[in-house]
């Protein structure tokens, strides 16, 4: 019985996408020799929808803290919170219009009953949300992270421990934590709220952190780190956790975005910031009653709440999306007629 001579080798005559195919030989050409950080940061400077939310979110940040200053700092407004300049228009509508060309006036924002300008006051209200939103963002990732990590390379008994903590916070309700706690400190400073709101949305950052250690401490890195005698902490914090930077910093900015929802919610019910002080949710809370008769008093809060927040969530789109390697471009036709 005589074997078949060997056949010769056929070409692959699979299916395959031939848009798929020249969509990844395009995205290697752009990416070849760059290093992964570039290549992160190349895909999110092309997320048209992060970059106009960072450059409208940068707006905010700056006509905040420049126009009535921060702090020791003196801004370029002419008024403050507490000045009482006489009603310029009847009922203290806005002065901004385009009747005869746009113009800005002396009250754009409009005033309440007292006179209080409203521009100072939401320009005020906008740098608390913010002071309240990144405090809260950075103090939640770093309690997340040092929890996750520790739970998911250590696993056993500390991991056990630790998650029925965290399943413990996550059941009770964080409006109910957040209220208690902002009764307690949350009328002394916006520091003093952004505190006690890091104490309760550090939990989905933790779960997210502790899923990512626990399949990459099985990773051959890990291994190779161990045999060359690196220590429990510099292979979880040198080794580990820069491969899951992506998952951190995506959640982040959805912490952030909640953080500052939540303070409004907070202060709207009168449990975070309280006047002296002001917030956006505390000028929505304030001037509740006047959406009849002022309703501009209410609408500038609420415009900046709603763009605050949607910025966040479109920058961590578009940070998502860069990190994520399983993402594709549609090339465009005359890249496809280049290749």
């Amino acid at each position: 019985m005589t074997t078949p001579p060997p056949r010769a080798l056929e070409p692959d005559t699979g299916h395959h996408d031939p848009v798929e195919n020249l969509e990844n030989a395009i995205e290697l050409k752009e990416v070849e020799g760059l290093s992964q950080g570039r290549i992160v940061l190349r895909r999110f400077l092309r997320h048209r929808g992060a970059m106009t939310s960072a450059a409208v979110l940068l707006f905010i940040i700056l006509l905040a803290t420049t126009s009535i200053g921060w702090g020791p700092i003196p801004g370029w407004w002419k008024w403050t919170t507490s000045d009482l300049p006489p009603i310029t228009n009847a009922g203290g509508a806005p002065t901004m219009g385009f009747e005869g060309g746009f113009h800005i006036g002396d009250h754009p924002f409009g005033q309440d009953n007292i006179g209080r300008d409203g521009f100072a006051r939401v320009m005020r209200g906008t740098q608390t949300s913010l002071l309240v939103m990144f405090i809260v963002g950075l103090l939640s990732t770093t309690i997340g992270i040092v929890v996750g990590a520790a739970a998911g390379f250590f696993r056993g008994r500390l991991d056990n421990l630790l998650m029925r903590f965290t399943d413990m916070i996550i059941t009770i309700p964080v409006i109910m934590i957040g209220a208690i706690l902002g009764r307690l400190v949350g009328g002394s400073s916006a520091i003093g709220l952004a505190l006690a709101l890091s104490v309760v949305t550090w939990t989905s950052m933790a779960r997210l952190v502790r899923g990512e250690f626990l399949a990459l401490r099985e990773r051959e890195f890990v291994d190779a780190a161990r045999v060359a005698g690196a220590s429990n902490g510099r292979i979880m914090f040198r080794h580990i956790l820069p491969n899951a930077v992506g998952v951190i910093i995506v959640n982040a900015t959805l912490v952030m975005a909640s953080a500052i929802l939540l303070e409004t919610a907070l202060s709207y019910l009168n449990f975070g910031i309280n006047p002296p002080d002001v917030s956006l949710g505390n000028l929505i809370s304030e001037y509740q009653s006047a959406f009849a008769t002022r309703p501009w008093l209410f609408w500038w809060p609420g415009l900046f709440i709603v763009s605050i927040a949607l910025c966040i969530n479109f920058i961590g789109d578009g940070l998502r999306d860069a990190f994520d390697p399983r993402q594709r471009r549609i090339p465009s036709k005359r890249k496809m007629a280049k290749a």
